[in-house]
């Protein structure tokens, strides 16, 4: 790819992009913090699991 044609892609993607409302914005923060919780707490149950199954 050259410098040209990124440039012309990086210009096409920057005119169809809009700034989201604020449900969009709201609907977004929720369903990343709900992936944040739920990938914690996965990572809590294998850690204790992992505690109860190989004792030190």
């Amino acid at each position: 790819m050259t410098l040209k044609q990124f440039y012309s892609s990086c210009k096409r993607v920057l005119k169809i992009t809009r700034k989201p409302n604020k449900q969009e914005f709201t609907d977004l923060v929720k369903i990343t913090g709900l992936g944040l919780v739920i990938i914690g707490m996965l990572g809590f149950l294998i850690t204790i699991a992992f505690q109860f199954l190989v004792p030190i």
